[in-house]
C-alpha cells in the first residue's frame, strides 16, 4: 500500500483498491464504491477527522452519499481492521486510518492531532493480576510547536 497521506499512481491505487476489496471480503463485506470514498477521505489527509468531516468530503466526490451511508461505512472499516476509532476528548468521535502501533498527541490550542510511532519495545505499564494486554491507546495533550511559539512572543 502507498504512504499514507502521499499521492497515488495508477497502480498504487489498484493495489489499494485490491487489498481493500480483499480485507473487506474476508470480513464478510462487499466491496462497494461508497466505502472506497469513505476509505480515501480518510487516507488523503490526517488529520483524524470527525464523520462528519468524512461526510462533507466525501460528499465531494459522490454527492447523492448520505450520512446514514458515511456512518455505516466507517463502521465496516472499523470492523475489517483498515481503520481505528479515537476518542480524544469529549467531542465527536474520529477516524485515524494509520494501523501501525502509535499514540496521539494532541494541541489544546488549535486542536491539531499528530501520529508518533511507538517503539516496538512498548514500556510495560502496571496492570492487574492476569490482565492480558490488547492494545494501547495513548494521548498525550498540550501545545504544538506553533501554538506554544505563538505564547511565547
Amino acid at each position: 500500500m502507498t504512504k499514507l497521506g502521499c499521492p497515488m499512481n495508477l497502480a498504487e491505487h489498484t493495489e489499494l483498491e485490491r487489498a481493500l476489496g480483499e480485507r473487506l471480503a474476508t470480513s464478510g463485506f462487499r466491496f462497494t464504491s461508497q466505502r472506497r470514498h469513505v476509505y480515501d477521505a480518510l487516507l488523503q489527509t490526517l488529520d483524524h477527522p470527525t464523520a462528519d468531516d468524512v461526510f462533507m468530503r466525501t460528499k465531494r466526490q459522490m454527492p447523492d452519499i448520505s450520512h446514514a451511508t458515511v456512518y455505516n461505512c466507517l463502521a465496516a472499516l472499523v470492523h475489517c481492521g483498515l481503520v481505528r476509532q479515537v476518542q480524544l476528548q469529549r467531542g465527536a468521535t474520529r477516524y485515524c486510518p494509520n494501523m501501525e502501533r502509535h499514540c496521539h498527541y494532541c494541541c489544546d490550542e488549535c486542536g491539531t492531532i499528530f501520529d508518533v510511532t511507538m517503539p516496538a519495545e512498548t514500556p510495560t505499564m502496571p496492570s492487574p493480576k492476569g490482565f492480558q494486554v490488547d492494545h494501547y491507546e495513548i494521548a498525550v495533550h498540550g501545545l504544538c510547536a506553533n501554538c506554544a511559539g505563538l505564547r511565547k512572543k
